[in-house]
């Protein structure tokens, strides 16, 4: 698979097959990511791989939790900028949308829609969870560094044939992950990552996810 072809068959996965993930392809993935760019190679990226008894004592903890609603939340950072408007909130809005048409559950279905958002504190079925993190002095340019980095993981699991998730939503719960995981208390939590092998046939794996033009994006001077 070259990086066109891993690019283009990336995708946020939310349902995984029953298949263990072997730790020599996610050491073989990892290493190689170690070659992503930072600012003056300061790496700023540190990660926990979570599979078998650890992550089903965090799912099981934070199953426990969620029944409190947002009185359980303490993520350390906000997940959305509250000014978010215009085509970035309405990516954000149609994405979900597109998400439920294709489960056929209906706008006004909250209990069905509230056990779809606990999938992602399930890791959507994934066997192994990849909990990231850095220390809280980083600043915006480094957690650009982490963005660059995760992109490289996840291109190159595809690589590999894996599938995965990147999920800021376990933010939310960053106590509960402290509780099962030894993150220092002066490294911030950023975000999940489910990964595994991915059951491409599943609804939820096949709704379109479509990406604004260019133009909106991109303006071009000197050509």
């Amino acid at each position: 698979m070259n990086v066109t072809e891993a690019v283009a068959s990336r995708r946020s996965i939310r349902q995984y097959l029953d298949q263990p993930v072997d730790q020599a392809v996610l050491l073989r993935v990892l290493e190689k990511a170690q070659n992503a760019p930072s600012g003056g190679n300061t790496q700023p990226w540190n990660a926990v791989m979570l599979t078998g008894e650890p992550l089903a004592k965090l799912v099981d903890l934070v199953a426990e939790t969620i029944p409190q609603g947002l009185a359980a939340y303490s993520a350390e950072y906000p997940i959305y900028p509250a000014e978010l408007e215009g085509r970035y909130a309405n990516s954000r809005f149609g994405v979900g949308e597109a998400m439920y048409k294709a489960l056929e559950i209906p706008r006004e279905d909250k209990a069905q829609r509230l056990d779809m958002f606990r999938n992602n504190f399930r890791a959507f079925g994934a066997p192994v969870l990849m909990l990231v993190h850095t220390p809280r002095y980083m600043g915006l340019p480094q957690w650009s560094d982490i963005g660059m980095w995760l992109q490289t993981v996840l291109l190159l699991l595809r690589e590999e044939g894996l599938d995965s998730c990147a999920q800021e939503a376990w933010a939310v719960y960053q106590k509960q992950i402290r509780e099962v995981t030894d993150i220092p208390e002066d490294h911030i939590f950023f975000c999940g990552v489910s990964i595994g092998w991915g059951d491409r046939d599943a609804a939820i794996n096949q709704f379109p996810v479509p990406r604004v033009a260019l133009d909106q994006a991109l303006r071009w001077e000197g050509f």
